[in-house]
C-alpha cells in the first residue's frame, strides 16, 4: 500500500483506491481513523468495482452463442428491465427501467441477453443518453434486424438529492433504429406498448 505522508502520495507513486477514499474522507471533514469508517475504503472500492464492472464485460460475451435463425419477423419486446448505473458527472447514482423491442430479419437472440446487453453499458459511468444509444446500437449490429428501439426511464440522484432536489423527475431517452426510425406506425406500436403513450 502507498504511504502517505501529511496526505501526499510520496513521489512517483499512484495513491491506491482505498487511500483516495481515505483522503476524501479527510477532506470533507471526517477521521478515517474511527470505529465506522476503519473499513469504509475497503467498502467503497470494492463497490465501485462492482457498480462499473461493466468496462470488463462485452457485448460478444454476454450474448456468447445465444443467436438463433429463425423465419420470425413480428415485433419481439422486452420490457421493464431493471437498470441502475452512475452519473458520470458527479458519481451519483440513476436507476429505472429499460424497454428493449426489435423487429427480427432471419435471426433472434434469447431473452435473458437482453438484460444482460444493458448491464454491460449499464455499469460504467454514464450519461442515460449514451447508454440508451449504446444499448441499441450493440443489438443492430449483433442482431442485423429490420430495426431496434429501446427506451429508458430513469431517476437520477444528482437531480434528486443535489441541486434542484426534484425528488418525482424522471428523464426518458429513446434511440431508435431501422424500422423504429423510418416507420410511423412500427415506433408508435412499440410505445404504446411499453410506455402507454407516444414519444412523438
Amino acid at each position: 500500500m502507498t504511504e502517505l505522508i501529511a496526505g501526499v502520495p510520496e513521489a512517483g507513486a499512484a495513491p491506491a483506491f482505498d487511500e483516495l477514499v481515505r483522503l476524501m474522507l479527510q477532506e470533507l471533514g471526517e477521521n478515517p481513523e474511527r470505529d465506522g469508517l476503519l473499513k469504509t475504503p475497503e467498502r467503497v472500492e470494492k463497490s465501485m468495482r462492482w457498480l462499473t464492472r461493466g468496462y470488463s464485460m462485452s457485448v460478444a460475451e454476454v450474448i456468447g452463442d445465444a443467436v438463433f435463425e429463425e423465419d420470425h419477423h413480428n415485433m419481439v419486446i422486452v420490457k421493464d428491465i431493471e437498470m441502475y448505473s452512475m452519473c458520470e458527472h458527479h458519481m451519483l447514482p440513476f436507476f429505472g427501467k429499460v424497454h428493449i423491442a426489435y423487429v427480427p430479419d432471419g435471426r433472434i437472440v434469447g431473452l435473458s441477453k437482453l438484460p444482460r446487453v444493458v448491464e454491460v453499458f449499464a455499469r460504467r459511468l454514464q450519461v442515460q443518453e449514451r447508454l440508451t444509444e449504446q444499448v441499441a446500437a450493440a443489438i443492430q449490429e449483433v442482431l442485423r434486424p429490420q430495426g431496434v428501439g429501446v427506451v429508458i426511464e430513469a431517476a437520477h440522484l444528482c437531480m434528486m438529492m443535489r441541486g434542484v432536489e426534484k425528488q418525482n423527475s424522471k428523464t426518458v431517452t429513446s434511440a431508435m433504429k431501422g424500422i423504429f426510425r423510418d416507420d410511423l406506425r412500427t415506433r408508435d406500436e412499440f410505445l404504446r406498448l411499453v410506455t402507454g403513450s407516444t414519444l412523438g
